[in-house]
């Protein structure tokens, strides 16, 4: 109270201000608060709200009513309604009046832009319920509702509104008149707050209005902030000026200033000076490195509030109330980012942002192994294997495969920012190719040396899975072995193998053989590595070609 004494010259001064400037308006703007009871000190009322619209060279009343003017409204009532005979009285610069009912309306659905964690939307035209998405087009009659999340919601007309967590806000109105470029956006916060951009009036005539359980907010072409509770709604203006306050009593709200309605049914508004922007020491614009420390300069506030966006899809990532001066910039991917760092008053509502641009840039450095040793023989088939990061903020994860090219990469290990991990499986005997990649700002990828590791052993013996006859052709199929490189073949005319007629080494797991009808023979495979390790010899299957 006594900071609102404070002030309170000045503020009576800005409020006359904005009053005198309000008057200046053309005619069609005072569609804005129609519904407003008379004494409102906002914005002035019009019984019949018009859009005036100025001709261009070599238009007529029939090319202005064709384009903007709803089906079965005749150009002869245009003319009628401007006092004029026929469209030759008409000049280049000239005005006509349009009433805003007569303009082609037609609903024009916002878009989810970005969202994060728990954001549901229900429908307003089946009633279902659905997450929310980015990309989901939000239509008359829904409601956005964000539990533990957020979301960014784009308008047709390029308003943008972030929602915060906990926060219930329905979709009454949105619609677009024709081609005109004016828009009808009604929204009501049921619960929450919600900080919005509005696009500035193209044309005289729209209408932009947020309402709650307490307070209507209307607007054309600012930023500001509004909180609702069943206490009643908090209004935080950062740029240009609201027409806010109880239904029907609304005062112009400017810049830098707070206000807030209470519930009861007596509370009035009361309106703040809002606390300045913080100074901030600066920080590179370009991070290659993090955590790196935001810090300002104290200013009496009792506490501080930081909010981290993506600079281009305005996805809000962060938000944290502090009683310091210090704010650690970590966990962040490469991009572009803005931070905006606000002093709280006593009634907790944010004072005056200073917005911080700055851009993340880690770059990944290849790791240096350690162990195992190159082309080391373990006996443990879940070996540790270590390395050093050579770069910041980095993670990384060990890639073992059974071929140097790493097109079969058969086992792997968490992505951590650890220097050692243990494989995600077992690795049967053989010979494995191994490396570290580590990642940096979620897009900067290096990798290692290769490295190749025996696990002691024998590779596990070769079963044949079938036998195809064709023609005077046998083909021979078998089970791979993971780590064999090839495999052995051998052909005999008895069961004992101790007559080979025929021995190939082969990288497939298929073979044709060609027989002689009518005699019997038998077939066996082993499987090879690169390494010193093979396996026993798989069980003969019996060949017999008729």
């Amino acid at each position: 109270m006594t900071q609102g004494m404070t002030h309170r010259p000045l503020l009576i001064s800005l409020l006359i201000a904005s009053c005198l400037l309000v008057g200046g308006y053309s005619h069609a703007e005072l569609s804005i608060t129609r519904g407003s009871e008379a004494g409102s000190s906002s914005f002035a009322a019009s019984s019949v709200p018009e859009w005036t619209y100025t001709v261009q060279s070599g238009e007529t009343i029939q090319n202005i009513t064709k384009r903007y003017l709803a089906n079965g409204i005749a150009s002869s009532r245009l003319l009628q309604h401007n006092d004029l005979v026929d469209s030759s009285q008409l000049r280049n610069g000239d005005t006509l009046r349009i009433p805003l009912s007569w303009l082609e309306q037609q609903p024009d659905p916002a878009r989810a832009t970005t969202v994060s964690g728990q954001v549901m939307v229900f429908s307003g035209r089946t009633g279902s319920k659905r997450p929310l998405t980015p990309n989901t087009l939000i239509r008359v009659g829904d409601e956005v509702i964000t539990y533990s999340g957020t979301s960014t919601i784009k308008l047709a007309d390029g308003s943008v509104i972030r929602l915060s967590p906990n926060s219930r806000l329905a979709f009454n109105r949105l619609t677009r008149f024709g081609k005109s470029g004016m828009v009808d956006t009604r929204l009501r916060l049921n619960s929450g707050e919600l900080e919005t951009q509005v696009e500035p009036v193209i044309e005289d005539g729209s209408r932009f209005e947020i309402e709650t359980p307490s307070a209507v907010a209307a607007v054309r072409g600012t930023m500001f902030t509004l909180r609702t509770s069943p206490e009643g709604t908090d209004l935080r203006v950062t740029e240009g000026r609201v027409a806010f306050g109880p239904p029907g009593h609304s005062k112009a709200i400017p810049e830098g200033f707070s206000a807030s309605v209470s519930s009861a049914s007596n509370g009035g508004m009361s309106i703040r000076r809002l606390p300045p922007a913080p100074d901030v020491n600066p920080i590179p614009g370009q991070l290659n490195r993090l955590p790196e420390t935001l810090s300002w300069e104290p200013n009496g506030a009792p506490e501080y509030r930081v909010n981290v966006y993506e600079a281009e899809s305005g996805k809000w990532l962060q938000s944290k109330t502090q009683q310091g001066t210090k704010f650690d910039i970590e966990l962040l991917d490469n991009g572009k980012y803005q931070v905006q760092l606000a002093a709280l008053n006593s009634h907790g509502i944010a004072g005056m942002p200073r917005i911080v641009d700055f851009e993340v840039d880690l770059q990944a450095r290849a790791a240096e192994l350690t162990e195992p040793a190159p082309g080391e023989a373990v006996n443990d088939d879940m070996p540790e294997f270590s390395w050093q990061l050579k770069g910041q903020n980095e993670v990384a994860r060990i890639e073992i495969a059974d071929d140097k090219s790493f097109s079969n990469v058969i086992a792997t290990s968490e992505w951590a920012p650890d220097q050692q991990a243990l494989p995600s499986r077992p690795l049967s005997p053989g010979k494995y190719y191994w490396r570290v990649v580590t990642e940096a700002g979620g897009n900067s990828v290096a990798t290692s040396e290769t490295r190749t590791l025996v696990i002691n052993g024998t590779l596990p013996p070769v079963r044949i899975i079938s036998i195809n006859y064709v023609d005077k052709q046998v083909r021979v199929f078998w089970e791979k072995v993971d780590t064999a490189s090839e495999y052995r073949l051998q052909l005999s005319e008895e069961p004992g193998f101790r007559n080979i007629i025929k021995e190939a080494d082969l990288a497939e797991t298929t073979a044709a053989l060609r027989l002689i009808p009518g005699r019997r023979y038998f077939v066996r495979l082993k499987a090879l590595s690169d390494g010193p390790l093979e396996s026993r010899w798989g069980p003969g299957r019996e060949l017999f070609l008729e």
